[in-house]
């Protein structure tokens, strides 16, 4: 059975065979309790049997998706966290599949919810800044991808065992796809008492700007322990969010009035930015950037030890069994194309590095034995190639491609590099 360590890549197990034991998923992880419930999902905590890592599986159960309706809110959910690699944003490390349910593997975030942290009592100003920059550090790389969470609130912010931040349950998020001819996006969604006013005018929203807004409601609640717009009543509750209605603590500094009032600006036009966020004098103190390697097509570190594919691997490469096939449906920009070859899979790159170094608006990102990943002189688009050995004389080559301006990468693989190297292809 393959064990898959990159989230661009999917398994499919058979049903007798998820559950090799009372507590053990496909062989691999070692379920522990139970962490939560959703409508359709079920939460655990799991252990790596291999290398002892935590992780949480998210079990998702496909009846109950069908029968609610939540099928593209599931694919669109992973197709998401595929594209988020930031240290502050829960990582998704893979999806197993059976014809039941949908297994999402993700990181572990020790430190539980910020939630119930914020129950124990008000932040300081300095502890309240430090999260929130991680906060929007994440949100302007989320915005950065193309991805807007739109349900923003302590829930779903998780701490790790640093008591560092990490958003989580991106299946509310909406893609730059969704986006209407008008600009904006029109979906009703999000938690009452953080939701946006614009959104409850239901003309239209600005992704951005909505998740700007429920930063501000976050930043809030951490600085003073409850909600800035909350009543019993939903419809003054909406009525007071509309009109951006709402009173600060008596310990809140000038500084951070000021900022959360344009945080909490009731007119999208005139609220802050992300941008602005971050120029802003109340944020950038002590600020440090956070630096990270955003890798969009991680190496497959289990194929990496693997002489040859097996059955299962190669059934699982055909449009039936390849479960990106169902997921990538809302993610557009990835395309891929697989090819045979007898040539020695370090030769195979070699070429590649080679034919690179010849054409403009590309460069070589990373590269190993079996795979190498390739990447736009300005971060435009990401090719990734990894090489999987059959026999002794033969290896399939699978091509990923991922374009953030579409179709980038058509013009460089299929009309300067692919012509050079397409005489690798195995013709008997």
């Amino acid at each position: 059975m393959p064990e898959v360590e990159d989230n661009s890549s999917y398994s499919t197990i058979s049903e007798s065979a998820v559950i090799s034991s009372a507590n053990t998923l496909s062989g691999k992880y070692e379920i522990g309790k139970l962490l939560g419930c959703g409508a359709f999902a079920k939460v655990f905590h799991a252990r790596n049997v291999r290398t002892g890592q935590s992780v949480a599986i998210k079990a998702v159960s496909k009846q109950k998706v069908l029968k609610g309706g939540f099928v593209e809110q599931v694919k669109r959910e992973i197709v998401i966290m595929r594209r988020l690699h930031h240290p502050n944003i829960v990582k998704l490390i893979e999806v197993l599949a059976t014809k039941t349910k949908v297994y999402f593997v993700m990181e572990f975030a020790k430190g539980g919810e910020l939630f119930t942290r914020i129950a124990k009592g008000r932040f300081s100003e300095d502890l309240t800044r430090r999260y929130f920059q991680q906060l929007i550090s994440a949100v302007g790389y989320c915005h950065s991808r193309g991805v807007f969470h739109r349900d923003l609130k302590p829930e779903n912010l998780l701490l790790d065992e640093n008591y560092n931040l990490k958003i989580t349950d991106f299946g509310l998020s909406a893609v730059k796809e969704q986006i209407r001819p008008d600009g904006l996006l029109h979906t009703l969604c999000g938690t009452p008492a953080y939701v946006a006013p614009e959104i409850l005018a239901k003309k239209g929203y600005d992704g951005a700007k909505v998740d700007v807004w429920s930063c501000g409601i976050i930043l809030y609640v951490l600085h003073a322990g409850y909600l800035p717009f909350n009543d019993p009543n939903l419809m003054v509750m909406y009525h007071r969010i509309y009109k951006g209605e709402f009173r600060f603590p008596k310990w809140t500094s000038v500084d951070l009035r000021r900022f959360i009032c344009r945080l909490l600006d009731p007119n999208p036009d005139t609220r802050i930015t992300v941008d602005e966020i971050i120029n802003d004098p109340w944020f950038k103190k002590g600020y440090k950037e956070i630096k990270f390697h955003d890798e969009d097509f991680e190496f497959k570190e289990e194929s990496q030890g693997k002489k040859f594919l097996n059955a299962f691997d190669i059934i699982s490469f055909s449009s039936g069994f390849d479960l990106s096939v169902l997921f990538d449906e809302a993610e557009p920009s990835v395309r891929r194309d697989r090819f045979i070859s007898e040539e020695r899979p370090e030769k195979i790159i070699e070429r590649i590095e080679d034919e690179v170094g010849r054409t403009g608006n590309v460069k070589v990102k990373k590269k190993r034995e079996n795979a190498i990943r390739l990447e736009g002189h300005n971060g435009n688009f990401v090719i990734a190639v990894d090489i999987h050995p059959l026999t002794e004389q033969l290896a399939m080559v699978e091509v990923q491609r991922r374009d953030f301006n579409v179709g980038t990468s058509d013009e460089i693989w299929e009309d300067k590099l692919w012509p050079k190297l397409s005489d690798l292809v195995y013709k008997r």
